[in-house]
């Protein structure tokens, strides 16, 4: 990961050549008010104007590219307004697909991804109007057993039928294929029970369990019923019908719906109590096959670099939530541009605190928002700013599988999202050995200090 430093400079030079013109002007100007001429003055202003204009273009597109959070990033009034367990995703709209369609689940059997080809390299590209541009929209081709009726108990295998085609897909919503559920619009029009298939995308990273939901019933007492998709499919069916249902956060509140769409809803709440439905698996069978993140763009998982002046002056890795994602028009080529809410523990054991920042999120990170919204942060050792590492975080949300290398040369496989991947990395960090990739040999030199510590951590969790 580049230093903000680093960033700074590069933006700065970028910045000098776009306004090149500043400086000339200002020379000019001042050498013809010098001269007495009439125009110098004015000349020399302008020029003065568009060089001043340089420092702050580069502070404001380093702010942009370095995903660094400060306390002017802290959530005004406090923490509390989103428990911990909450995710909210604003994400994009679908299309309402043909009347008399049927809203039905689906489940992902196989995904691969077809075709991805932004042409904006590094660079931020914003669209007016266009929620998911085509160019940073992927297409994903997906074979998908679409159920034709509500799973019947002790069934194996609900009825349906199997289709295969390719889809675009928004990078927010990627985790409800590696989840394997999606809700999906089939058109009447075609054979009896086969008709062309259309997947409606908000609705499917509710039904993936990505996005949190909680119904309030008319007595004021909240449900949870993420990952309950019978529950969820019948309250998207009523939604539906009655064009819409309002949603504030990850919360819906029959006490401000109209009467009837409101008893609809507690019909479908006294059903639940009546006849509890079971949690589904945060992930179904076979997600191997469908799970995209070798395939999409984004910084591949690591333990991390580190500076030796940052470990050795009191730096500190620390952990954070995102509590909402909500998605923007501006693109970079590796993901989306996202206005994003995290709730950060501080290191020193103080009471966590949301930050509001507005943060490129890798697409590989995306495919996974189902497991984990876990965020890994480098603290300044002043304890006053926080970076988002990427590397880190990916590793830690299992977008690549990490392997210790014993020193007689066994390799000790680390599998995704194990307990024993926090403790490495702060391990590393405390001792300042920089390891960028996944792979941590412990036959290298720069290992030596804390071999002895990875193999008793590895021990006490049973993987050496």
């Amino acid at each position: 990961m580049r230093s903000r430093a680093g960033v700074f400079v590069g933006q700065f030079l970028f910045a000098a050549l776009c306004f090149s013109t500043g400086p000339v002007f200002l020379v000019l100007g001042y050498a013809g008010w010098h001269d007495g001429a009439d125009w110098g003055l004015a000349v020399s202003a302008a020029g003065a104007v568009v060089t001043a204009a340089i420092p702050f273009s580069a502070a404001g597109a380093t702010r942009q590219i370095s995903p660094r959070i400060t306390r002017r990033d802290r959530v005004k009034g406090g923490s509390g307004a989103y428990g911990d367990d909450t995710f909210v995703m604003w994400a994009p709209t679908s299309a309402p697909g043909p009347v008399g369609a049927r809203l039905v689940r689906a489940d992902v059997l196989e995904a691969s991804l077809v075709r991805y080809s932004p042409e904006g390299e590094a660079t931020f590209t914003t669209y007016f109007g266009d929620y998911a541009p085509a160019e940073f929209t992927p297409v994903v081709r997906m074979r998908l057993w679409v159920h034709t009726a509500d799973e019947a108990e002790g069934a194996d295998r609900p009825a349906g039928f199997e289709v295969t085609d390719e889809w675009r897909v928004p990078p927010l919503c990627l985790s409800a294929i590696a989840a394997g559920r999606l809700a999906v619009l089939v058109d009447p029009a075609g054979p009896e029970g086969s008709g062309k298939v259309g997947v409606h995308w908000p609705r499917s990273t509710l039904l993936a369990g990505t996005r949190t939901c909680r119904v309030i019933d008319l007595e004021g007492r909240p449900a949870d019923v993420t990952r309950r998709p019978g529950r969820q499919l019948a309250q998207m069916r009523i939604s539906r019908e009655v064009g819409g249902v309002e949603m504030a956060g990850d919360t819906i509140d029959l006490r401000r719906l109209d009467a009837q769409t409101a008893a609809r809803y507690a019909a479908l709440a006294d059903r639940a109590r009546a006849c509890p439905e079971d949690r589904a698996p945060v992930t179904e069978p076979g997600e191997e096959a469908r799970l995209l993140v070798d395939e999409l763009p984004g910084q591949r998982g690591g333990f991390g670099h580190v500076g030796r002046g940052w470990s050795r002056r009191g730096g500190r890795l620390v952990r954070a939530r995102f509590l909402e994602m909500r998605g923007r028009t501006t693109f970079q080529d590796h993901g989306p541009v996202l206005d994003t809410v995290l709730r950060i523990r501080p290191a020193d054991g103080t009471r966590p605190f949301d930050a509001a920042r507005r943060l490129t999120v890798p697409m590989n990170y995306l495919a996974v928002l189902h497991h984990t919204r876990e965020a890994v942060l480098c603290v300044s050792p002043n304890g006053r700013s926080y970076e988002i590492d990427w590397s880190r975080t990916n590793l830690l949300a299992g977008v690549s599988t990490a392997t210790v290398i014993a020193p007689d040369g066994r390799e000790i496989p680390v599998p995704r999202r194990s307990e024993a991947l926090w403790p490495l990395m702060n391990l590393l960090a405390s001792h300042a050995v920089s390891n960028p990739g996944p792979v941590l040999d412990l036959r290298k030199r720069r290992t030596g200090p804390v071999v002895g510590a990875v193999r008793d951590m590895l021990l006490d969790r049973g993987l050496a």
